[in-house]
């Protein structure tokens, strides 16, 4: 858990470049890992803000972290986490990963779902530790997707 609780609030239109510019410092240190950045950082988050739930997670009246959650008929859709280099290491990835499951509750939704390149080995370890599953991966031009899962009490 993070030292200090943050605190949180959905993203408006007004936001959507600070979200850009923390998903592209939270990303930045894939490009090597793959060679190209991933998807995250070419997103349009204008479109993002608008039409998935992004919820902003903020210390000290900075903006730390977020999550996109998209909402689907039999599940809640993981769509990104980042959390601003700065703030990495305080457990604001888990704090931002338990506010989806809650979420994902409160919606009455049994399953949580999530996708991430292999190649983000601490990622997927993160998700396992949370009791994720591997349910496929799936190969592309872009590398190997894990597709993972995770039910949760409505």
């Amino acid at each position: 858990m993070p030292t200090r609780t943050p605190t949180l609030r959905q993203a408006a239109a007004s936001d959507a470049a600070a979200v850009r510019a923390i998903v592209r410092a939270a990303y930045a240190k894939w490009v090597p890992v793959i060679g190209r950045e991933p998807k995250p950082m070419g997103a349009d988050y204008e479109k993002a803000v608008a039409e998935h739930r992004v919820d902003l997670a903020c210390l000290g009246g900075e903006l730390a972290a977020l999550i996109e959650t998209i909402a689907a008929p039999d599940h809640l859709l993981i769509e990104n986490v980042a959390v601003a280099p700065a703030f990495q290491g305080r457990g604001l990835g888990r704090f931002l990963m338990a506010h989806a499951e809650r979420l994902a509750a409160e919606q009455g939704h049994v399953e949580m779902r999530l996708y991430t390149n292999k190649m983000f080995a601490e990622n997927v370890e993160l998700y396992l530790g949370l009791g994720y599953r591997i349910d496929r991966e799936a190969e592309s031009a872009l590398g190997v997707t894990v597709y993972m899962s995770k039910s949760v009490a409505a």
